[in-house]
């Protein structure tokens, strides 16, 4: 089999492998509807775009190829909106969300003339030298200037997503922070091989240029059977956060201005930290700063810059901390040597074993065994 074949192979796999995960979302009963659907597009796109590589097998339409191309430009904003979904639970479609569609709109529209509308020799002539053609060009820069805009938003996405996460919730999701992330770096680099793959077309080397088709398909193919294996062991990986909510740091200066003196705020931290031991409000595993404002009778925001500013603490490192504590303490306790650790991670608050031993070692500097053997 030479190169030519193999990429075909793996495009081929590629594709069937991307329509099955895009069929299993659309039709899986779930209460995720939104990002399930938006991933699927983002998928099926996907495989359009990558059937390019064997498509002249099966048609000799120049009309579906230009089409294939400009498919293109709907990538990055699907994955966009899908990372919106997944991390916000108040996200709805809207129509203003159809000025996304403006990049793929314009690349198919100056396609028109010299392609979509024209025919015979003239079409054939067109799409024998598309590339160097300035509608290419064009098409190659509106791309280029897309990705960049909508990589630079998913990243503040997920920059914000994880500051307000630390600052109202606890367990365990961080995890959705780190995959998303992972997934958009990989994306990144898939990213970077079409570009090296779009300048490496202008030159003679052709072996190169089968060579990196290949790497960018095979790179798409094994992500998209981690996102299913993900899927399949981390069921609980996605809980969403309230788009209102905002960071600590933007209203902390209004509060501060509101006459609290130290000695308040020194009472307060008191009463929230015996609240805390005597209460042990931190056994719930899906304690939010919401719930816990509402037991001590502080108000959401206040006690958000309680513990971020003051006691200087994200919500989750403040929560955790106890649970740690409590762990720390049935470990040592000699009548509880029967219990496992997973039992006492399930008993102090957390629900998952990977947050709690990284969350352990982080405060103590050994793993829970370690400290129990100690």
């Amino acid at each position: 089999m030479d190169k030519l074949n193999f990429l075909e192979v793996i495009a081929a796999i590629a594709v069937v492998i991307s329509l099955l995960l895009a069929v299993f979302l659309l039709t899986v009963k779930t209460e995720r509807k939104l990002e399930n659907r938006l991933f699927a597009a983002f998928l099926i796109i996907n495989a359009i775009d990558i059937s390019g590589l064997f498509m002249h097998l099966f048609t000799d339409s120049y009309n579906l190829k230009g089409f294939k191309i400009s498919a293109y430009l709907l990538v990055m904003p699907l994955f966009y909106l899908y990372v919106n979904a997944v991390c916000y639970s108040d996200f709805a479609l809207k129509r203003k969300h159809l000025l996304h569609l403006i990049p793929f709109i314009v690349a198919n529209l100056i396609l028109v003339p010299r392609l979509f509308l024209a025919e015979g020799v003239a079409k054939e002539s067109f799409f024998k030298d598309m590339w160097h053609s300035p509608e290419m060009f064009f098409y190659q820069a509106i791309a280029e200037l897309q990705y960049f805009f909508y990589i630079v938003g998913v990243f503040l996405i997920l920059k914000k997503y994880k500051k307000i996460y630390l600052e109202n919730y606890t367990n365990p999701n961080t995890l959705l922070y780190k995959w998303l992330s992972q997934l958009t770096i990989i994306f990144l680099f898939i990213h970077l091989c079409i570009i090296i793959k779009n300048l490496v077309r202008y030159s003679q080397d052709r072996d190169l240029f089968i060579w990196l088709n290949i790497v960018a398909g095979t790179v798409f193919l094994l992500t998209a059977c981690w996102f299913i294996l993900k899927a399949l062991n981390h069921p609980e990986l996605f809980r969403r956060i309230d788009s209102t909510l905002q960071p600590t740091e933007n209203f902390v200066e209004t509060l501060e201005t509101e006459n609290k003196t130290n000695e308040t705020k020194n009472f307060q931290i008191e009463q929230l930290k015996k609240f805390m031991i005597e209460k042990e409000p931190f056994l719930e595993p899906s304690l939010t700063i919401q719930e816990l404002a509402n037991q001590v009778e502080i108000p959401v925001r206040e006690l958000s810059v309680l513990i971020n500013h003051h006691i200087n603490q994200h919500f989750f490192d403040f929560v955790n901390e106890y649970r740690i504590k409590k762990a720390m303490t049935i470990l040592k306790d000699p009548t509880k040597k029967e219990l496992t650790i997973l039992e006492i991670l399930y008993e102090v608050g957390f629900n998952s074993k990977s947050s709690f031993h990284t969350s352990f070692k982080k405060y103590t500097n050994q793993t829970p065994t370690e400290f129990r053997n100690n």
